[in-house]
């Protein structure tokens, strides 16, 4: 990797921290540092997920987003490890990726995995887990915290218009009404993406 904004670059040798958005192009949101694969204007950070953040210290990043990048990650495991590792304790991860519904998400031929309501699920501890459905969580030694989960959905026609607003409304109120989703209505009313706030839980 390559941190190619020297204020960037200072900032971190200081000891302050960044807001992070990862996958952004050169089009980070205001206040974000963006770091993408690619060289392109606008891009403070170079760098392949896929390999550890070496030029990112411990506990740098006071918060970090993400959108519709982890889904074209090989290595989706390690790099959370990774962003458990640089976000500071108590810091905000919003992560939005395509929910496993979505009818574009199979013409993409750079998409690596799916993404459903228990996905994140497997980094928390199964007694912080909602009692519906437990995961295990023995395939990493690091954790996190989820605040919230969003499932939201396309409004691209009159229908979609109409349906999705109400859908969302309804089956966001709670983790269980999410979970009746998609057992139930998933198969019916594809959803477009979901929106996961997180925190890492560290000693």
């Amino acid at each position: 990797m390559q941190i190619v904004n020297s204020n960037v670059r200072n900032k971190l040798d200081r000891g302050e921290k960044i807001q992070l958005e990862l996958g952004a192009g050169g089009k980070a949101r205001d206040g974000y540092v963006s770091l993408d694969l690619l060289p392109l204007e606008g891009v403070d950070i170079v760098a392949n997920l896929n390999e550890p953040l070496t030029d990112l210290p411990d506990n740098c990043v006071a918060s970090l987003r993400t959108r519709h990048t982890l889904e074209h990650v090989q290595e989706f495991l390690p790099l959370m490890k990774e962003i458990h590792r640089i976000v500071a304790p108590g810091g905000r991860i919003e992560i939005t990726v395509p929910h496993y519904t979505n009818p574009y998400y199979y013409s993409d031929p750079t998409h690596e995995r799916f993404f459903g309501l228990y996905t994140f699920n497997y980094f928390v501890d199964p007694e912080k887990q909602p009692r519906l459905r437990q995961v295990p969580s023995f395939y990493t030694d690091f954790r996190f915290e989820i605040v919230s989960i969003r499932i939201m959905f396309y409004r691209q026609g009159i229908i979609d218009r109409i349906v999705a607003p109400i859908l969302e409304r309804i089956i966001n109120r709670s983790f269980y009404l999410q979970d009746f989703y998609e057992r139930r209505l998933a198969s019916c009313f594809h959803a477009w993406q979901l929106r996961y706030i997180l925190v890492p839980q560290k000693k």
